[in-house]
């Protein structure tokens, strides 16, 4: 790696950093509120937590259920071989940058339909997610489908067509983002922040947390 490959590297680290910092101070508080008492209310009734997402923005929701299992709560990863029926004592968090991809619009739908509780977390406020949620979170963050990025052109040349380095000599949203990296890196903040608030909610000790974490790995010789 050249000095200037480095220091592209280091740039585009810390133009992510401020950018989430400034998406995390955007969401309102009383969704934050509104979702963790949800969470723990859920856990309260002896109900399960069903968390569903695709891609990348999976990736983060799965990292989120294994934090939510360590603890305490009954989380299931939906999209999984092994996953039980829900019910109306249950809550699903469904995550989708969009909110518009099918597998999470349809998991909102059906759940709606069992009469289980629904926390959508997207940044799009006026998706099909957005419209099916109980409790809404709205993280803000550059979308694989931006609709911001569809309708700009640059001498005759869609943005959404455009190399990001390209992007970047524009100054029209964050430099080197591709695809959803923004919602996703935003989103994986909020959720650990999330998992704080719950620890202090719960008066949870680290010993307890620790107990409930995998002791059966594999071990390199």
């Amino acid at each position: 790696m050249t000095g200037e490959e480095a220091s592209t590297t280091k740039k585009a680290i810390s133009s992510f950093l401020d950018i989430i910092e400034h998406n995390i101070k955007d969401i309102d508080n009383s969704q934050i509120e509104r979702m963790v008492n949800e969470i723990i209310y859920t856990k309260a009734k002896g109900g399960r937590i069903f968390v569903a997402g695709t891609g990348r923005t999976g990736l983060m929701a799965k990292a989120f259920a294994m934090r939510l299992y360590h603890l305490g709560f009954d989380v299931v990863i939906l999209g999984e071989t092994i996953v039980p029926s829900a019910s109306k004592r249950d809550c699903v968090i469904t995550i989708s940058g969009s909110g518009k991809t099918d597998f999470t619009v349809d998991t909102a739908s059906i759940a709606k339909r069992i009469g289980t509780r629904v926390i959508a977390i997207t940044s799009n406020p006026d998706s099909p997610l957005a419209k099916l949620a109980d409790i809404l979170v709205i993280v803000k963050g550059r979308t694989k489908d931006s609709e911001a990025d569809k309708s700009i052109s640059i001498n005759g040349a869609k943005l959404e067509t455009i190399k990001w380095d390209a992007r970047q000599l524009t100054g029209i949203h964050a430099p080197l983002s591709p695809l959803g990296s923004l919602f996703e890196l935003t989103l994986m903040m909020f959720l650990e922040g999330i998992i704080a608030t719950l620890i202090e909610r719960l008066n949870l000790s680290e010993e307890e947390i620790k107990a409930r974490h995998a002791n059966i790995e594999t071990i390199s010789s």
